[in-house]
């Protein structure tokens, strides 16, 4: 068959690397998973060599592309990856000058604190929606320039170029043809101003970051360039590209105001379209450009859960409760009620709206008559609590109440789970059939590029509900829960005279 059908999406994650073609229908067709090694020089410094994603991006976009008959079926190529994390390399060569800065990566700590203590974190929210954190990635991109041997002077002589992992790949995959990033990944450098959409001078000079370094900022569905024929046996067109959780948004087809999607994964993003305008937020919410084609941005709301799925991995392999993370929905359904056992798993700080890096986890209103079951009930019921106050921080900040949430990722295959939160939430939960939403966002961006599908609308009739959750609960009920989980929440909160400044953390680690 030479009909170009389908689109290779990369999905360059951060512990692994995926390849995954789709046909016209959104089906997956191939897919190719490799993990790839972490390094950790000191504490709290995180490092990808990117050498070793190199080699798995091509090794596995290899392999899905013999799966489905060879290069001539894919009509373009995606790439979705892991935010935040930067590199830098040598123009000439195509050679980095140091292994990767991971989001997770804390080494600019004190760089950033010492900024906040200045009063700029200000002026960086009110230009990017982010805190000023070393999460982001301006302050790496300066520490490598400090840090690696001739590094600042190279790069101001426009010897160097910087950026996210998409944009490394995209130079690979073209030969170093193209140096661009896309609107996306660029918000989240903390660079980069989302009302002007423009890299910003303020920012540049604030964090001591050269212009020459930076990559050209595209749509996300844009003309990318095209493969090196001799990577995968012909050229083919790059299309589309978006961090992941921006990916998972178009995946889902969030792509009206109010529409909202929320990946539970090891912590939970969750992501609420907020139209064509950035809601400034009150409650230390990330304010995010949700995608940009053909020229319009939406924006976005964002907020993180620390611990969603890495909740239940404690209970198999810290408490040793279960054996298998199936057998939650097993242990919730077969009680009655939570016995008025809660769990606020703040095992590395909470996230959002709290923001509170020392809170440590506590498990309160046990009796004699708590079992295994209720402990393992109180996890699954935390995760959905936390999504209750993401929602309504959300609300508070002015965001379109919404009256849906559709779900992705590990923990939304739980069906006890999916139907608690929807009455927490007093909202229907969407499943998709299709829970590979990253990698396909990506394919859909690309494949609106080359036209396979001609609109967003026609993406939207692409996506497949498997099952839809509707809110059960007595209403009464809900609020005397809801209660309970809030003076939990009290209980754990650092007080605040002894708590540190509000700010993402290395619990964020956890969220992705």
């Amino acid at each position: 068959m030479n009909k170009k059908d389908c689109i290779l999406a990369i999905d360059q994650g951060t512990t692994s690397t995926r390849s995954i073609v789709f046909g016209k229908d959104a089906q997956a067709l191939a897919i190719s998973r490799r993990e790839f090694p972490q390094h950790y020089p000191e504490p709290g410094w995180v490092e990808h060599d990117v050498e070793d994603i190199w080699r798995d991006v091509l090794a596995t976009a290899r392999e899905t592309i013999d799966e489905v008959g060879g290069p001539e079926r894919i009509a373009a190529l995606g790439i979705t990856n892991q935010r935040e994390t930067v590199v830098i390399w040598d123009r000439e060569t195509g050679r980095p000058i140091h292994r990767a800065l991971v989001w997770q990566d804390r080494r600019t700590a004190h760089e950033c604190s010492l900024l906040r203590q200045q009063g700029k974190e200000a002026v960086v929210r009110d230009k990017t929606g982010l805190l000023l954190d070393p999460y982001f990635s301006a302050s790496k991109i300066a520490w490598l320039l400090d840090h690696v041997p001739d590094a600042r002077r190279r790069a101001e002589a426009g010897e160097l170029a910087a950026g996210t992992i998409d944009c490394f790949l995209l130079w690979r995959l073209t030969g170093g043809r193209k140096h661009a990033t896309d609107i996306t990944n660029a918000c989240r450098t903390s660079l980069f101003n989302i009302h002007t959409q423009q890299w910003d001078d303020e920012l540049l000079e604030l964090f001591n970051v050269p212009r020459a370094l930076l990559p050209e900022v595209c749509d996300n569905s844009s003309d990318f360039g095209e493969t090196e024929a001799k990577l995968f046996g012909e050229k083919i067109a790059i299309g589309g590209m978006a961090g992941d959780q921006h990916a998972a948004v178009i995946g889902q087809a969030c792509f009206h105001e109010g529409m909202a999607k929320a990946t539970y994964g090891t912590g939970c993003f969750m992501l609420l379209n907020t139209g064509e305008k950035p809601i400034m937020s009150n409650n230390r919410l990330l304010t995010t450009i949700a995608y940009r084609i053909g020229g319009k941005t939406f924006y976005a709301l964002e907020g993180s859960i620390f611990v969603a799925g890495a909740g239940i991995k404690w209970l198999r392999d810290g408490l040793q409760l279960i054996t298998h993370a199936s057998q939650t929905d097993d242990m919730a359904t077969r009680i009655p009620d939570s016995h008025g056992v809660y769990m606020v798993p703040a095992f590395v700080g909470l996230g959002a709206p709290h923001w509170d890096p020392d809170a440590r986890g506590l498990i309160c209103g046990l009796t004699l008559g708590s079992t295994q079951a209720h402990i393992a009930r109180a996890m699954l019921e935390s995760v959905a609590y936390q999504t209750y106050d993401l929602i309504r921080a959300m609300r508070e900040d002015g965001a379109m109440r919404t009256s849906i949430l559709r779900i992705d990722g590990g923990m939304a295959v739980n069906d006890w789970f999916a139907q608690f939160l929807s009455s927490m939430l007093k909202a229907e939960v969407e499943r998709p059939v299709n829970i590979e939403t990253t990698a396909l966002g990506a394919a859909f961006l690309a494949g609106l590029q080359v036209g396979l599908w001609k609109s967003l609308d026609e993406v939207a009739a692409t996506w497949k509900q498997e099952r839809v959750f509707a809110p059960k609960m007595d209403p009464a009920q809900r609020r005397i829960m809801i209660d309970g989980w809030h003076d939990a929440v009290r209980r754990t909160l650092t007080p605040p005279a002894a708590a540190a400044p509000a700010t993402v953390t290395a619990a964020s680690s956890q969220a992705a």
